[in-house]
């Protein structure tokens, strides 16, 4: 063979994998994970579970900006006679506080009202009847806390557990630990919404695989419009054509992977196949036309709208479908001004939706396999912020979360904040207890779950020993 013929055979595939990739989405496909592709010998995981897992799968529904605890899970009767007074200095200082460093710490009261609902008498605010409804299926973790009081280095903790960038997300830790369980779609999906006051800006990085291959990234799914842009085949190309492009491609490449040995080969040959398989697998993920009426007015969702409500019903279709962490964000939860009116519009478009969630999922026999998370990054601060309004600041040091499914014990509450919902007094839980408890749900145990890199074993949990929350599962 002639150097002319090889040098040419050599551009031209070249030039045909970077223009093909465009009509194949590879900007968007080069993240996904199937369970094909095998890591490198050092760092290979069985993608087993540890131990005998109580859940398949995760649907973390993230309140991007910081839900205030004091208007939705946690009623705190001193902090409502204290409102309006200067709060007690013994309770606030030496913490750390973002926008109301240096001003007058005047203690908010809450805004609306709670009562007790469900078998166990779970307190939920009036903003909240749907969650109301649900009480006997979530266990709040009022004692939550977290290291990080703004909001992109605290979704990063959140996300990753720790602030240092490009570590990779939780959802990538658990694809590359269990792999995924299906060969059709992404085994790490993520949807975002947006309503309500200051919407922050989320990176793509909080989806990151970080130093894992890239082929554990999340994939990020449109919530109007195509899910995932150029999927469809060029016109005029029929699917076996394409099959048989992608079948040349595997070929060349893992001729080319003889030699070079390269672990994001094999993650960008997986990303043409999985862009194939895509095709097919995607327009059906999408079409509702086989949902009824009822369901879709159970969630209140409008396919294709770009709501919240239509990506929780995503969100289970995708769970049937096998995928493994599904992770969607409502972003409009900053309200350090107008917390009145903004809970009434953020409640307004995830309560009913997520209540919906909940009942699809248990009417299907899923959420006994499913652990659905919901909480943002942190809380407000008890005290007084008057951005157009009452509103409250950001707040690390105490704030709520929930989870059901998986034989999580419903309608109880696990911890609490003092008197004025500001420090995580008892039965305190941070963020690394909270991943360590998710992993542990699946069947991973959080010491186990490890990546070698630069010298040392990487992992979710850092070199902390969290604690499994073992007193919420039943």
């Amino acid at each position: 063979m002639s150097f002319d013929y090889q040098l040419a055979t050599h551009l031209n595939r070249r030039t045909f994998l970077s223009q093909a990739g465009v009509g194949l989405g590879a900007a968007a496909f080069s993240n996904l994970l199937n369970n094909e592709t095998q890591a490198s010998p050092a760092h290979k995981q069985s993608q087993k579970p540890h131990f005998p897992p109580r859940v398949k799968r995760v649907i973390f529904l993230c309140m991007a900006g910081g839900p205030s605890h004091l208007e939705t899970f946690d009623y705190k009767p001193e902090l409502e006679r204290l409102s309006g007074q200067p709060m007690p200095a013994s309770v606030t200082a030496g913490q750390p506080i973002a926008q109301l460093q240096g001003k007058e710490l005047i203690a908010q009261g809450p805004l609306t009202k709670f009562q007790k609902y469900g078998e166990g008498g779970l307190e939920v605010s009036d903003y909240l009847p749907w969650h109301a409804k649900m009480a006997d299926d979530i266990c709040v973790l009022k004692s939550m806390h977290t290291e990080q009081i703004n909001h992109d280095p605290a979704h990063t903790f959140m996300n990753t557990g720790t602030v240092i960038s490009g570590r990779p997300s939780m959802g990538s830790w658990i694809t590359y630990g269990l792999g995924s369980e299906t060969q059709e779609l992404p085994g790490f999906v993520v949807m975002s919404s947006v309503g309500g006051r200051n919407p922050q800006p989320i990176a793509s990085r909080q989806w990151g695989a970080g130093f894992l291959p890239s082929r554990f990234q999340g994939v990020e799914f449109n919530s109007s419009g195509d899910p995932v842009y150029y999927v469809k085949p060029p016109g005029g190309i029929s699917n076996s054509q394409q099959g048989r492009i992608v079948e040349t491609i595997r070929q060349l490449d893992q001729h080319r992977q003889k030699t070079v040995q390269n672990p994001e080969l094999e993650t960008r040959l997986s990303a043409y196949e999985m862009a194939f398989r895509m095709q097919t697998s995607v327009p059906d993920l999408v079409d509702m036309s086989n949902e009824p009426k009822h369901v879709l007015d159970m969630y209140g969702a409008k396919p294709g709208d770009g709501s919240f409500a239509s990506n929780c019903l995503l969100a289970r279709r995708l769970a049937e479908r096998g995928v493994r962490f599904i992770h969607l964000y409502h972003r409009g939860w900053d309200h350090h001004g107008g917390l009145d009116k903004y809970m009434k519009v953020c409640c307004g478009l995830t309560d009913q939706p997520t209540y919906a969630l909940i009942q699809d999922l248990k009417q299907r026999g899923m959420l006994e396999e499913t652990l659905v998370i919901w909480g943002g990054e942190f809380g407000r601060t008890p005290m007084f912020q008057g951005k157009g309004g009452v509103g409250r600041d950001h707040h690390i040091k105490g704030f709520s979360m929930w989870m059901a499914g998986g034989g999580i014990k419903g309608g109880t509450s696990h911890g609490n904040t003092d008197e004025f919902g500001y420090h995580a007094v008892e039965k305190p839980t941070h963020v690394r207890d909270m991943h360590a408890t998710m992993l542990h749900m699946l069947g991973l145990d959080h010491r186990q779950l490890y990546y070698q890199h630069q010298g040392l074993d990487m992992r979710l949990t850092g070199v902390e020993e969290p604690h499994v929350i073992e007193d919420i599962l039943g």
